[in-house]
C-alpha cells in the first residue's frame, strides 16, 4: 500500500507561513526541526487537525549547495506568479469555511462559485503558492 503522507510547499519565510497556516487557515504545527549538520535547514510542516497522517512542509528556499543563485532566482519568479505549487483543500461547506477564513484574514482571489464539481474558491498564501478550497460535489451517480 502507498499513502501519501507529505506534500511540500515553497515559502519566502517560515516564520510568516507558519502563522499564516495555523492562525489563519486552522492547520496545526506538527514538526519544527533543526537538522544536525544542515546548517540553519528546518523541517517545518503542518497539517489538519481531523488528518494526523498527512502533513504540509513548509520548505524555505535554499541556497547554494542545495541549488545554485540562478535556480532560485527562477523558483522565486515561478512563486510570485503562483505557479510553484498548488494545495487543494476540501471541505463540507466551501461558503462557511470562506466566511470564517475571511474572518482571519485571508484574503481570496476567488470567492466561492459553483462549478460542475461542486462549490470553489482559491486564495493565495504569502509566499504566493495557490490554495484552492473546494466543496466537492457527489459524482458518484452521473
Amino acid at each position: 500500500m502507498i499513502t501519501i503522507g507529505s506534500v511540500q510547499l515553497w515559502v519566502h519565510d517560515q516564520e510568516q507561513a507558519l502563522a499564516f497556516w495555523t492562525e489563519k487557515v486552522g492547520m496545526e504545527l506538527r514538526v519544527d526541526a533543526q537538522i544536525p549538520g544542515e546548517g540553519d535547514f528546518r523541517w517545518l510542516t503542518v497539517g489538519p487537525p481531523e488528518q494526523p497522517d498527512v502533513s504540509i512542509v513548509l520548505m524555505k528556499i535554499p541556497g547554494p549547495p542545495f541549488l545554485d543563485a540562478e535556480t532560485k532566482a527562477k523558483l522565486e519568479d515561478v512563486m510570485a506568479k503562483g505557479f510553484a505549487g498548488t494545495v487543494f483543500l476540501t471541505t463540507d461547506d466551501c461558503r462557511a469555511r470562506y466566511e470564517e477564513l475571511v474572518a482571519r484574514g485571508v484574503e481570496f482571489s476567488e470567492p466561492p462559485e459553483d462549478r460542475p464539481y461542486g462549490i470553489d474558491s482559491g486564495f493565495r498564501d504569502p509566499s504566493g503558492n495557490s490554495v484552492r478550497l473546494t466543496q466537492i460535489k457527489d459524482l458518484s451517480g452521473v
